[in-house]
């Protein structure tokens, strides 16, 4: 797949020096991938947090009440 990305011209001067040409689009990918780990991990740890949190799951059990509202029809 290709991206067109915008990037800041000292940064893109420093890219083109620093990364020869052909290993360009293999750099970014290994970039992005650990970026998106980092992000992925982030989310999951708030998930975990979410979970342990026994305030959190009081409340949520006051909202179990609202699963049989008797609306059927949820086509909106």
């Amino acid at each position: 797949m290709q991206m067109l990305l915008s990037i800041p011209n000292e940064i893109a001067t420093r890219w083109k020096a620093a990364i020869p040409a052909r290993q360009r689009s293999k750099v970014v990918a290994q970039l992005m991938e650990k970026e998106l780990e980092a992000r992925e991990n982030d989310l999951y740890q708030c998930a975990v947090a979410v979970e342990k949190d026994q305030a959190l799951q009081r409340d949520m059990q006051d909202w179990d009440a609202t699963l049989q509202d008797g609306l059927d029809d949820e086509s909106w």
